[in-house]
């Protein structure tokens, strides 16, 4: 069993709500990155995901579009993050999921990365701009590597592409609340938990629900239905906020514990 189905599975027994966090690699640095993945997990986090800034994220919204820009600027590759996580890995207990787009691994090879990241440490691959009729090679590369693969689905996906995806993939599926970008919103998308309830009739895999997740009302609203919430933009408009500043990383400890409680 994966460290992610295994996460999952805890989840379920212990019935309660599960936490995804996000966070994009080398922002504000990669060495505070390192800090802040520990952080992540010691404040409770589920399951971490690493983003890889990508200089055109067209999932994205403003503050994550941010977030990659100075993660650029500072010089981050996707090299430097598959070594963060490769330090950071002995001493975080939660698995770690990389969050791309297809150029920068398709630049590395599918291949290449698929063993380097399964070397460093990394549990999953999620890739956003990667369809599934496209996702052979890749797929191969991560399940071949020991990885699990984790497909997204949105409102519009047909209940046929939910199955193949459940098929092809594990760990979890990424539920998309919403159609649009990423984004903190003030209330869960109305559709999410018909959204959910059409992916629970495809696959048995666990459902985290994300996009517009940003308090704790709304993972308990989330997790009335799905096995867990995602929440990224609020995370990276807080290290935005604060930058390298000595209490970003109590402030976040506090913010993912009481998305937890």
């Amino acid at each position: 069993m994966s460290r992610i189905a295994a996460t999952f599975d805890r989840i379920r027994r212990e019935d309660r709500p599960g936490l995804v966090t996000y966070v994009t690699a080398g922002d504000p640095d990669l060495v505070l990155t390192e800090r802040i993945l520990q952080t992540l997990d010691a404040a409770g986090a589920d399951v971490l995901e690493v983003g890889v800034p990508f200089s055109d994220p067209l999932a994205d919204g403003p503050v994550i579009q941010r977030a990659s820009e100075r993660a650029l600027a500072a010089g981050t590759t996707l090299e430097g993050v598959l070594r963060v996580v490769e330090r950071v890995r002995p001493s975080i207990a939660a698995p770690i999921v990389l969050f791309s787009y297809a150029n920068p691994l398709y630049r590395m090879g599918f291949d290449r990365f698929a063993t380097a990241a399964a070397s460093a440490g990394v549990d999953g691959a999620l890739v956003l701009d990667l369809p599934m009729e496209e996702s052979a090679g890749f797929h191969a590369a991560v399940r071949g590597a020991g990885m699990d693969m984790i497909f997204l689905l949105s409102p519009t996906t047909s209940s046929e592409r939910m199955r193949v995806a459940g098929q092809m993939g594990s760990g979890f599926v990424y539920a998309i609340s919403r159609l649009g970008v990423t984004g903190a919103r003030d209330a869960v998308a109305e559709g999410a938990g018909d959204l959910v309830a059409r992916i629970r009739a495809a696959t048995p895999l666990p459902i985290a629900v994300g996009f517009g997740v940003s308090s704790a009302a709304h993972v308990r609203q989330i997790c009335a239905s799905a096995d867990a919430a995602v929440v990224g933009s609020a995370l990276v408009k807080l290290i935005e906020g604060h930058g390298s500043a000595p209490d970003l990383l109590p402030v976040l400890d506090r913010f993912v514990r009481g998305l937890k409680a």
